[in-house]
């Protein structure tokens, strides 16, 4: 029964941060536009790293000649 009194006031504190955070969240405009997002992540074009992926073959095109060059 005594936890009881210690968790009560913890748990009313916690809900009060919460509710404050969301007011906070609306209030600032995180919930304006929903729909973007969700249509941005969906069609958004994917473009193949290049630079990336060019400079790993690189380097493994250097590996193979130092490897052959041993030879």
């Amino acid at each position: 029964m005594d936890s009881i009194f210690l968790l009560v006031p913890i748990v009313i504190f916690f809900v009060a941060c919460a509710v404050k955070l969301f007011f906070w969240a609306v209030n600032n405009g995180q919930y304006d536009d929903l729909e973007t997002e969700a249509r941005r992540i969906l069609f958004e074009d994917d473009k193949p790293r290049q630079a990336g992926g060019s400079e790993r073959t690189e380097v493994s095109r250097d590996d193979d000649s130092d490897q052959d060059g041993g030879r």
